[in-house]
């Protein structure tokens, strides 16, 4: 079967506010071949995506993604692999924003075929079975450490026994103070469940500055201390793993492809590589950077925020894996991510999660979450309408 269309959808909460959460707008895609339908989401600037997906043609390197997708043979996971190259040969110069737009694309690729073939895409990866995840709920910080701790003692009442907080005043005002949220976040949840500290990049290359967080992070027994510096500054990643060899790193959401992901997981010094399917190319790529982190004895970890079909992109390329045994599961999503899909990924009797066994994702997405949250857009050039937003 060829590929008949593509769809883009750009959903947007009614208000955006300011801070570390990206549930609050989305770019979502719909694929269509012969007599089935493929759906993806990808972790990325919705209006430029669709910028990326139609602009004009700058030269031979330059071309929009839509030139490499459309009428292109989609029967197996070959034929991902062959479109995956060619959009990365297409529009390598020039449009950075490829990498990022595909992944949804592609994910929806993948969606397609497990539903042509009724097995889920975990079976097209060739695992034979899924092994369940300790789902961690991931959160911002509270403005206070008093606030961090009330969180603390919710979640872990609500059954979750390992816990992420991240962002928010992380990283803004003194040492002290951060360690007191970090201590709030440990007293909250118990010295029996996982904790781990994501500072958001904050520090970007201030290995001084990042250092001086170690201690607490340390006394407190975190699980990791992610994203302390700029994703791509690997060097410092490296010179900080030295620093405390108590506090393990975690990183990785950042990489918009392979190569970056590996250089992370090679020169790094990291001990989890955490990996965002809908940014980094999609299941294909995150399915060949959970295997190489796996041949280095890296943990494998996804990165998802947003909704469940996100989530079980996610986790469909280390679902196989029994060593990766963590999971991201968001815990705060804004309602659009709620509403987004009609199915949900729930923690187990034991409180674990797995990927669905049903075909595809596995997750259905909502026609009225989409047409609720749905941004009215149209890009016209010299006259000529290149993108309208298309009908549920």
């Amino acid at each position: 079967m060829k590929i008949d269309s593509v769809d883009l959808f750009y959903l947007r909460m009614p208000v955006v506010l300011d801070i570390g959460d990206g549930s609050q707008d989305g770019i979502i895609f719909r694929v269509r071949a012969g007599n089935y339908e493929g759906w993806g989401e990808a972790a990325a600037s919705p209006l430029t995506s669709i910028a990326s997906w139609i602009a004009p043609m700058s030269h031979s390197g330059c071309h929009p993604v839509i030139d490499s997708i459309l009428g292109e043979e989609l029967n197996s996971p070959s034929d991902i692999e062959r479109i995956s190259w060619k959009v990365k040969q297409s529009s390598f110069y020039g449009i950075i924003q490829s990498d990022l737009t595909f992944s949804g694309i592609e994910i929806a690729l993948w969606d397609l075929i497990g539903k042509a073939r009724e097995v889920p895409i975990y079976q097209l990866l060739g695992y034979k079975k899924s092994e369940p995840k300790l789902p961690y709920a991931s959160v911002l910080f509270g403005d206070t450490p008093e606030q961090t701790l009330q969180k603390a003692k919710t979640i872990r009442s609500a059954g979750f026994s390992a816990i992420k907080f991240g962002w928010g005043p992380y990283g803004r005002g003194s040492v002290e103070i951060d360690a007191d949220h970090v201590f709030a976040a440990r007293a909250g949840i118990g010295m029996d469940a996982h904790l781990m500290i994501d500072a958001g990049t904050i520090f970007n290359e201030n290995l001084e500055a990042a250092s001086q967080r170690l201690q607490s992070l340390s006394d407190a027994k975190v699980t990791w201390f992610e994203e302390p510096v700029a994703a791509a500054a690997v060097s410092v990643y490296k010179e900080l793993s030295r620093k405390n060899p108590l506090v393990p790193l975690a990183g990785g959401e950042g990489a918009h492809n392979v190569f970056q992901a590996e250089d992370l997981i090679k020169n790094g010094g990291i001990s989890y590589i955490q990996i965002d399917t809908g940014y980094v190319g999609g299941i294909g790529a995150a399915y060949r950077i959970a295997n190489f982190a796996k041949n280095r004895g890296v943990q494998f970890v996804n990165h998802t925020f947003t909704s469940h079909s996100a989530l079980s992109a996610s986790m469909q390329p280390f679902a196989g894996l029994k060593d990766s045994w963590i999971a991201e599961y968001p815990m705060e999503p804004k309602l659009l991510c709620i509403e987004l899909n009609d199915s949900k990924i729930m923690p187990d009797k034991n409180g674990m999660i797995s990927v669905p066994e049903s075909p595809g994702l596995g997750i259905s997405f909502s026609t009225d979450g989409i047409s609720k949250y749905l941004v009215d857009v149209e890009i016209i050039v010299n006259k000529k309408v290149l993108y309208s937003s298309p009908s549920i």
